[in-house]
């Protein structure tokens, strides 16, 4: 292996401390704060924008990914750290650290990369835009007077009528201010009376304006595109909104408020109603993270800390342009030459002449063939997961379609394939996750619109959250009722399958049959003791079955030298499975794990783990599948799912995966591994320190981009 790495600049939040000596394998020090590993995942997404190798615009939206990214996390972790904070919780991490300790520690942390990331928009992408793209972001003082007179225009005809001044006084208490939303603070003073007052709008979309860019050097209407912020149009038009008042100052804010709302199953009659109440409780919730213009006064910053209930150090101070979620719009603007190469998922071979003639073999009768396995985004989530839906809505043979639905897209050709299905009469039952966070809105509205036209609708389980991937379709086949399933570890989006890396089986195995059968019956009736022949199904029987494969390589290893695992995923927190892996390692077991986002294991600490190997790899695409590999001593064992390594997967979630046993889909799970394993392009090695360092080729030797390699092999295939 390469030990060639890139000087990206990569800030630790902190540097953990060593083992004592012969410590157990509770001991703190053993762990990763799981907070502070998902601020280094996100530091990895920033690097992404700060590659010179990444084309300029996906650099521009890998910026507006860091800061949704973090926004979220704001929302979501710190947030949640408040609550234990405000509530006395003394429960420690497994790190060893209490919710202030943390706080502490992800305040620095956080208000860094925030930093970090405005001033890369700033400093360098920014101007480069501008030079390389013909895309300018400007203030509007730079604008021409023919441009301002547009803008002027505009505001009358677009917006003024939208702006609802808030103001704050005796009879006027001060406003709700929205999650997320971009704010104007306006400082005002009464000429007659010579007294001070406060009032907050609203701004209106499109967060950036585009102005009219003609020039006689080009004839091109795409060659130049100059926008502007809608905080600055409507600052120079502020005094328009306040006659007879002086405008002392007028500056933008945002707020972020707690998204960690926690809900009580046991108690709630009506699932809908409560996470209809909890979506009204967020909007609602304790804000903990206020942005301000750098050159916001100190008078009406602190008003707004006094008013919403702040701490000093809760503000965020920005030199530069708040909300940089924005620039997924710029980030879309076509110039081929500064983005990644269009990609196009490949039709698996098996599936090419599916459907184009009578003659043609159905969805179907390819499955009974042989197990197929799907790979997007490389292979075409249309022509497989989608068009077995579909088919299966058409197909008079077809008796019943039962399927988990955690996440979709707006206008899901699967929710309409699943609403033709029980229009035609079949029997279609769908749980409907409503409580993934932030799509319970649009999961509602799913739901409703499947039970109107006739589906089964259920909402998932008492105290547990259904994270499983499955499609189960009951076939009359001429010999015997079949069952065909479709087993993934990503949600049926067509949209994220194109951005997200995600497997799923397509099998008429009866064994997995059988299991995904007793699954729903599960998920939608009373069956809490179904027991799975092939399955491992979370929260009752997955930690065991893992746990008793990672014994069995420990086995393995003391009985003949060759205990070997490979584990690819998203996160690894929970601390039973950490602990599993050590004892694996101390036995001698050689394991490597390949995990996209936060990893709360030290690799490589001597007499612990010594031989475990952590990799990161981001890419143009979201690596989301879950692959896990057991040597077992020569006769492999592979398997996909739905859940990572996280406590909340394993103990909290419905979670399903499956083995894949047909020896040609195996060898290509464990290629793909060995593939990803083997990147020198965006593969980061993590050390016992926490430091994460980004391969790079040496001198003279091939590059190995794992997603490349992926891409290449997809069109052999196809």
């Amino acid at each position: 292996m390469s030990a060639q790495y890139a000087s990206i600049p990569i800030l630790r939040a902190v540097n953990p401390s060593p083992p004592p000596e012969n410590a157990s394998l509770d001991e703190p020090t053993l762990y990763f704060n799981k907070e502070l590993s998902w601020v280094d995942f996100n530091w990895r997404v920033l690097a992404l924008a700060m590659d010179e190798r990444t084309p300029l615009l996906e650099r521009v939206k890998f910026v507006a990914i860091t800061a949704s990214n973090l926004d979220e996390f704001v929302q979501k972790r710190i947030g949640g750290l408040r609550r234990q904070e405000a509530a006395g919780v003394r429960q420690l991490s497994d790190d060893g650290r209490t919710p202030t300790e943390q706080l502490r520690l992800l305040h620095n942390a956080t208000t860094q990369m925030h930093s970090r990331l405005t001033a890369l928009w700033e400093s360098e992408l920014r101007p480069r835009l501008a030079m390389e793209a013909g895309v300018r972001v400007v203030n509007y003082a730079d604008l021409s007077v023919e441009q301002r007179s547009s803008l002027h225009e505009r505001f009358h005809d677009e917006i003024y009528q939208v702006l609802t001044p808030l103001a704050v006084d005796p009879g006027h208490p001060f406003p709700f201010i929205s999650n997320l939303s971009l704010s104007l603070a306006v400082v005002l003073r009464n000429r007659k009376q010579s007294t001070t007052h406060f009032a907050r709008i609203k701004l209106p979309r499109p967060r950036l304006l585009e102005v009219c860019c003609a020039t006689a050097e080009t004839s091109e209407p795409d060659a130049c595109r100059i926008f502007v912020p809608v905080e600055q149009l409507v600052a120079a038009h502020v005094d328009e909104l306040f006659p007879g008042m002086d405008v002392i100052s007028a500056h933008p804010f945002r707020v972020t408020r707690n998204a960690d709302v926690r809900r009580d199953e046991e108690e709630a009659e009506d699932l809908l109603e409560m996470i209809s109440a909890e979506l009204r409780e967020r909007r609602f919730a304790a804000v903990v993270r206020l942005e301000v213009d750098k050159a916001m006064p100190e008078y009406d910053r602190q008003l707004l800390v006094r008013e919403l209930n702040l701490r000093l150090e809760d503000v965020y101070e920005v030199d530069g342009l708040l909300d940089l979620t924005c620039l997924f719009m710029l980030a879309n603007i076509e110039r081929p030459s500064l983005q990644y190469e269009p990609w196009e998922p490949v039709i698996p071979e098996q599936l090419q002449h599916e459907g184009e003639s009578k003659d043609a073999p159905d969805i179907f009768a390819i499955i009974r063939k042989g197990d197929l396995m799907v790979h997007h985004p490389y292979d075409s989530f249309a022509a497989s997961t989608q068009r077995l839906l579909e088919e299966a809505a058409e197909d008079s043979n077809v008796l019943a379609i039962k399927q988990t639905l955690y996440r979709t897209s707006d206008n899901s050709p699967i929710v309409k394939a699943l609403i033709r299905a029980a229009e035609k009469g079949k029997q279609v039952a769908v749980l409907v996750e409503v409580s993934a966070r932030f799509d319970e809105a649009n999961n509602i509205e799913w739901a409703q619109m499947l039970e109107n036209s006739g589906v089964h609708v259920t909402y998932g389980l008492v105290g547990l959250k259904t994270h499983t991937k499955a499609t189960l379709i009951v076939r009359s086949d001429r010999d015997r009722i079949r069952t065909y399933c479709h087993i993934g570890t990503g949600n049926y989006n067509p949209k994220t399958a194109r951005l997200y890396t995600d497997l799923g089986l397509l099998t008429c195995r009866p064994e997995l049959g059988r299991d995904v059968v007793n699954l729903f019956h599960f998920l939608t009736g009373y069956a809490p003791g179904q027991r799975y022949e092939q399955a491992l199904v979370a929260p009752e029987y997955m930690r065991k079955r893992f746990e008793a494969l990672i014994d069995a390589e420990i086995a393995h290893q003391q009985e003949s030298g060759n205990g070997r695992m490979i584990a690819k995923m998203n996160g690894l927190d929970d601390k039973r499975m950490v602990r599993k892996l050590y004892e694996a390692s101390q036995a001698g077991v050689q394991i490597d794990l390949i995990i996209r986002g936060h990893c709360t294991l030290r690799p490589g600490l001597p007499g612990y783990s010594d031989n475990i190997r952590v990799i990161s790899i981001l890419g143009r695409f979201l690596e989301h599948d879950r692959i896990f590999y057991f040597h077992n001593n020569g006769k492999p064992v592979t398997i996909i799912g739905s859940a990572d390594w996280r406590t909340r997967n394993l103990v909290r979630r419905v979670e399903l995966a499956v083995p894949v046993t047909e020896p040609t889909l195996q060898q290509r799970l464990i290629d793909i591994l060995h593939d990803a394993l083997n990147d020198n392009r965006s593969a980061w090695e993590l050390d016992c320190e926490g430091n994460y360092r980004l391969r790079m080729p040496a001198p003279g030797e091939e590059v190995r981009e794992f997603q490349v390699i992926m891409m290449k092999k997809a069109q052999e295939r196809g």
